[in-house]
């Protein structure tokens, strides 16, 4: 058999990896110059060992697909570590507070919360951490699940500025089965690849010719049609030169509404009017080189202010010793936006310019010294009523037309784990 991948991101290239060690005829095709997807990365300078990936990375200690095939294909693997969590909330004399929130301890030791509310909040977490996935989930928002939980006043403190930086307008609609995942999937240990997870990718793909398969960078999926029993994948590089090839069957592993654009004419009514209905937020990744780090020792920081207008602050080189690259400080400032967003039509210049007083206002003495920009579109699913409806699964309707993208990991946030679990669970479809 034939089995064209559309998508040379993670689950793409696992799923070509195990389909060519089934002795399938494989071949794989990836629009941009580097296969990875969202977890592809880049060196900003010669004096840099390690890969930084556009949008930040790590995973859980948890994370059994991607550890063990790390192993399988003899990457390198994985280290871990547990770099501190804060939340940093407006404090006294409109300056910040910045507040831990890795432990239990940290937890009852908030100040905003009253002492039976921090027991009350307790409560709900450690339920949350402990259940399994429950239909309850579903049946109410994660404001409203929150509000009645945990109380008004934890809410408010501890929850509503997150989900409206994250989701922006959709906050509301968010289902509980989201802040579910997000506490039940959480660990204090976390892990990162050994070189940056372009190492890991680049090996993977490595190995994946290796045993056969023909992975091709630089040409993005056009069109994709039926003639007769078999799929016609037409595919344009860089120069706009167009070429077609031919497959028994087709995996897409493209985001949602990209398939839409390419297979109208595969894919069913059905599939086509329930894919319409998904909304998504687009990534916008400014990663800011300094001498000193934002805030010392921190990892992740929450962003509780409303008046921030940041999602969230990684400080990457707080996690990964900034020896790895050249010395210098790295830190991302992430968004997620809807599409009238202005973030997203700043270019570099303009979101440092834009970003420089509110990170000079958490740290008056931070400087930038350099910056890279990165934009995703179709970064982050709206996991609302309309989604868990809507959803994409492996079979489309189409027989021989397989989906495998990280829209399939709900109710879990994406991440790479996710990506190599689907991989391998649509190879083994097949």
């Amino acid at each position: 058999m034939k089995i064209i991948i559309l998508g040379g991101g993670i689950t793409g290239l696992t799923a070509a990896y195990k389909l060519a060690v089934q002795q399938h005829t494989v071949v794989l095709y990836e629009k941009q110059a580097e296969f990875g997807g969202l977890a592809a990365g880049f060196k900003g300078s010669a004096s840099w060992e390690w890969s930084l990936e556009r949008a930040y990375h790590h995973i859980f200690t948890g994370d059994r697909e991607i550890l063990n095939l790390a192993n399988e294909i003899d990457s390198g693997g994985f280290f871990f570590k547990e770099p501190q969590t804060v939340s940093l909330y407006k404090g006294p004399a409109n300056n910040y507070r910045i507040i831990p929130v890795d432990s239990p301890q940290d937890f009852l030791a908030i100040p905003y919360l009253s002492i039976p509310e921090k027991i009350r909040g307790a409560a709900v977490l450690a339920f949350l951490k402990a259940s399994p996935f429950l239909s309850l989930y579903e049946k109410y928002t994660a404001e409203e699940f929150l509000r009645t939980s945990m109380g008004e006043r934890a809410w408010i403190v501890l929850w509503e500025q997150l989900f409206r930086k994250k989701f922006g307008k959709y906050a509301e609609k968010i289902l509980a089965s989201f802040i579910w995942a997000r506490i039940n999937k959480r660990t204090k240990g976390l892990g990162y690849a050994e070189g940056g997870f372009q190492t890991l990718i680049d090996k993977l793909a490595a190995k994946g010719k290796e045993v056969g398969a023909f992975l091709k960078k630089g040409r993005g999926v056009a069109e994709v049609k039926k003639n007769g029993g078999a799929f016609q994948i037409s595919t344009i590089d860089e120069e706009g030169r167009r070429q077609t090839d031919e497959a028994d069957i087709v995996i897409s592993t493209l985001p949602t509404p990209a398939l839409l654009r390419v297979a109208e004419n595969v894919l069913t009514k059905n599939s086509l009017s329930k894919f319409s209905k998904i909304r998504y937020l687009s990534a916008v990744n400014l990663i800011v080189e300094s001498k000193f780090p934002l805030i010392d020792r921190v990892y992740w920081i929450n962003i509780c202010n409303k008046n921030l207008p940041i999602m969230g602050i990684v400080q990457h080189t707080n996690f990964i010793d900034k020896k790895h690259y050249g010395g210098k400080c790295l830190t991302y400032i992430a968004n997620y936006v809807d599409d009238g967003a202005p973030l997203l039509r700043m270019n570099k210049e303009e979101a440092v310019d834009f970003f420089t007083p509110h990170l000079k206002s958490i740290n008056g003495d931070f400087i930038i010294t350099h910056a890279y920009l990165f934009k995703a579109p179709f970064a982050q699913p709206i996991f609302n009523n309309e989604f868990v409806e809507n959803k994409p699964t492996f079979e489309t309707g189409t027989p021989n037309f397989y989906i495998a993208n990280l829209d399939m990991t709900y109710p879990y946030d994406r991440g790479t784990n996710y990506a190599v679990k689907l991989g391998q669970d649509v190879a083994s479809l097949i």
